[in-house]
């Protein structure tokens, strides 16, 4: 790549492996003690051969590489700077990844994520990533869905103690130890012949979807986390 300074391929060598044991260490001492909705995404599975675009809020990623790195999905990585460190600790996780984003190599990307889930892999997206605006779903999940025939599964969670970091979206890492809820939204199956007016129902119904369960989660503990600056 040709913005890595030339110290970034020694560090692409420690950062990542450190990285990687920081979270799987900080992520399993955390403990799920609310979860709704694991039956419903199970049929789906079993409809779709255990294939599906799993899509979560950018805000709510962190517990999620717990959750999914050990069942290998695959990622949509920024082809920048920072998406090298991305890739290399995302592939220690257990993920796989295709690169691009909504600003570069956006259609390559999607192009690369369908390929990857008709050969049998399952997908992760972050629905307003990676720049926001927050809590606003954009259309690739849901252009994916419907050209796999695979269902959109919403995922979100929400933790009694944790850190609200100062960025977009006000991303939020689990404490040690914290107490987990884990919401799994209705999966959303689009259909092949789907046209723009419908695509965009569906954009609007995995937006409620993921709103209305990170409010459920954030229920359970008795506290809102703030989703903006």
């Amino acid at each position: 790549m040709k913005n890595l300074k030339w110290y970034d391929h020694i560090f692409l060598k420690i950062v990542p492996p450190i990285g990687a044991l920081l979270i799987k260490a900080l992520m399993s001492s955390c403990k799920v003690v609310y979860e709704t909705g694991l039956e419903r995404v199970q049929k789906a599975l079993h409809t779709s051969k255990g294939k599906a675009v799993y899509v979560t809020w950018h805000q709510r990623m962190s517990y999620n590489f717990h959750l999914f790195g050990p069942r290998h999905l695959t990622m949509i990585i920024s082809l920048s700077r920072d998406g090298e460190y991305a890739v290399k600790t995302a592939q220690l996780l257990g993920f796989r990844a295709v690169r691009g984003s909504s600003s570069r190599g956006g259609i390559r990307a999607l192009k690369g994520m369908i390929e990857k889930i008709n050969s049998g892999a399952s997908g992760g997206v972050l629905a307003d990533g990676p720049q926001g605006p927050p809590r606003m779903a954009k259309m690739g999940a849901i252009l994916i869905a419907r050209e796999t025939g695979v269902p959109i599964i919403p995922v979100t969670w929400g933790a009694d103690r944790c850190w609200v970091l100062n960025s977009w979206d006000r991303y939020m890492i689990p404490k040690p130890f914290a107490h987990i809820s884990l919401f799994y939204g209705e999966p959303l199956w689009i259909p092949k012949k789907a046209n723009k007016q419908k695509l965009e129902k569906y954009r609007l119904l995995l937006e409620k979807s993921l709103n209305y369960g990170t409010e459920w989660c954030d229920k359970r503990f008795g506290v809102k986390r703030p989703w903006c600056k």
